[in-house]
């Protein structure tokens, strides 16, 4: 079953873990003035924003992500003592917020340090913590946000490259005209495409280019929260297959079961084509921008050529 991570579950290992840390040599988190050649280290809880992170620090800093693995399910990633201690220690921190990754909060109040800056995105955006759809990358609107956003922290660590973060900002937010211009024809183009989904993961770019989701929120919402959808949503989605109802099959790449792969299998005997969505980026060959696009060309390719895409 798939569940968040508790914060008392983690609270106590890693506490007893930074303890340990702090009672041996020097910290490393703090300002980045302690050396002029010294590299700002950041975090991105999810290699999606520890790649932003990178293409705008540059020269200047070393970003590290968390949650990496496209082979894992990040909803039930477990934090270790070193992962505890690799948070604590950066200068920057990156996390999504919804609920999608609570273990850095419970790393970062378990070490609290004034002068760490923490761009959390949820909070960033102005999202309640009711928002049922935390994969916030696929929307459009956020990378320019974090972008930004990253941009302005770093410049306040190491305030005499503030232009070179402010130049390298504005140039990933101009390379994701690419990114922009496919959705935008998709949806001038195949506005009110059907189709159905597993997980929402991709929901928000769905959303933005104009397709139409029919397998209900509440089975999507199940199946990410790992617990079973009724019998009357999985008949629901069956039917979308068997009754040729949707044109695409959107499935979370990273996280399958038996359910899954039925659905997987009645798409594919009805002629339906299937892709692939993945939460966390996948390497190598990628970045944030190439990732998105890549996506979005998956779900062209699947329209028009019904060509399906389970893995990039």
């Amino acid at each position: 079953m798939r569940t968040r991570i508790s914060a008392l579950a983690v609270a106590l290992p890693l506490a007893a873990a930074l303890l340990a840390s702090a009672c041996s040599s020097g910290s490393t988190s703090g300002s980045a003035s302690t050396a002029s050649d010294a590299k700002i280290t950041a975090i991105g809880a999810e290699n999606e924003y520890a790649d932003v992170i990178g293409q705008i620090g540059g020269k200047y800093v070393t970003a590290e992500a968390i949650m990496s693995n496209p082979n894992t399910d990040p909803h039930t990633f477990e934090a270790s003592p070193a992962v505890a201690r690799e948070v604590s220690a950066a200068q920057l921190v990156v996390q999504n917020g919804v609920g999608y990754d609570t273990f850095m909060s419970t790393i970062e109040n378990a070490d609290p340090n004034g002068s760490r800056k923490v761009i959390n995105v949820q909070q960033l955006l102005g999202l309640p913590d009711s928002t049922p759809n935390p994969h916030l990358w696929y929307s459009p609107t956020t990378m320019p946000a974090v972008a930004n956003a990253i941009a302005a922290d770093l410049a306040a660590l190491d305030p005499a490259h503030a232009p070179y973060f402010k130049a390298n900002a504005a140039s990933f937010i101009a390379s994701l005209s690419a990114w922009n211009q496919a959705i935008a024809a998709f949806k001038a183009k195949y506005a009110g495409t059907p189709v159905a989904t597993t997980e929402p993961v991709a929901d928000y770019m769905l959303q933005a280019a104009g397709a139409d989701n029919l397998t209900p929120f509440t089975f999507q919402a199940d199946i990410m929260n790992g617990v079973d959808p009724s019998p009357q949503n999985v008949a629901l989605q069956n039917s979308l297959f068997t009754q040729h109802k949707v044109k695409v099959f959107v499935y979370n790449q990273q996280v399958t079961d038996s359910l899954t792969e039925s659905f997987i299998k009645l798409a594919q005997e009805n002629g339906i084509p299937v892709i692939g969505v993945y939460e966390t980026m996948p390497t190598p060959g990628y970045d944030y921008q190439t990732w998105m696009l890549a996506e979005v060309n998956a779900l062209n390719k699947a329209v028009v050529d019904k060509i399906s895409t389970q893995k990039l």
